[in-house]
């Protein structure tokens, strides 16, 4: 299921034995366009540490009930590795992490995440991680400093980054919503992370191998939009680009023969 970044911030974070807090932000890996944290408020439970949790312990999202389902305990997050607050994620941390639930390192090989193409909660299918297969470089991003950030198309700037829409079964970034009122009033539309040329952290800025002209005539995007799989079509079909969920079809293929 699709769903956008801003709308499960607040999310409330149900635990194993109880609620934890709620959805802040998201750390996301801008190599792999994909989720690798989910940053918890968690009130004055765990004060002066930033709570991180790996989608490998979110199984569920409800819309419905505006909730997360976190597969862990409270017990386990309390005397999981600490980062302090507003401290960069570290080689060290993460390595820490990922030890202390037993989890593959999602940077020891070559698929989004590292061994195998999708995550793998069943623990029987779980191999062991190499390490070294692939070096540590986890280029962290946080969705909430990335919100803003100015999109350049061919021609010169057009707009900027609005939202994220992630796949909450893969917890990849299959969409960045652009507002494009800096030049088009008006008018929002979706752009997948596969069709970015660069980015240019230093500038602010996300370059996009798009002209002004096909962005101003693309299918629209607003707040009511249902993102359909007929929607995605045409939106790939309109610039021409291959769609994502073939290979999402082949990972799955390749999980199950595991």
């Amino acid at each position: 299921m699709l769903t956008k970044v801003k709308t499960l911030k607040g999310y409330t974070l149900n635990s194993r034995d109880g609620e934890i807090g709620a959805a802040r932000e998201f750390f996301f890996d801008d190599q792999n366009w994909v989720i690798r944290y989910l940053v918890a408020d968690t009130g004055n439970w765990l004060t002066g540490r930033q709570v991180l949790i790996s989608p490998y312990a979110l199984t569920a999202v409800s819309k419905e009930k505006q909730q997360i389902t976190v597969d862990l305990t409270k017990k386990q997050i309390e005397t999981s590795p600490a980062l302090e607050t507003d401290k960069p994620v570290s080689r060290q941390f993460e390595d820490a992490y990922y030890a202390f639930y037993g989890w593959p390192m999602y940077w020891t090989g070559p698929h989004m995440w590292g061994p195998y193409p999708s995550i793998v909660r069943d623990r029987e299918k779980l191999k062991k991680s190499i390490r070294g297969e692939k070096a540590w470089d986890p280029h962290l991003r946080s969705t909430h400093d990335v919100s803003g950030h100015y999109i350049q198309a061919l021609e010169g700037e057009l707009g900027h980054v609005d939202d994220f829409i992630i796949d909450d079964e893969t917890w990849a970034i299959r969409y960045l919503v652009i507002d494009t009122q800096n030049w088009w009033p008006g008018k929002k539309v979706m752009v997948s992370p596969q069709w970015i040329d660069r980015i240019s952290w230093s500038e602010s800025k996300v370059f996009i191998n798009l002209s002004r002209d096909a962005i101003k005539i693309a299918p629209e995007y607003s707040e009511e939009s249902l993102i359909t799989r007929d929607y995605e079509s045409a939106l790939h079909k309109y610039y021409n680009k291959e769609v994502y969920w073939h290979e999402k079809s082949t990972q799955k293929e390749h999980s199950a023969g595991m």
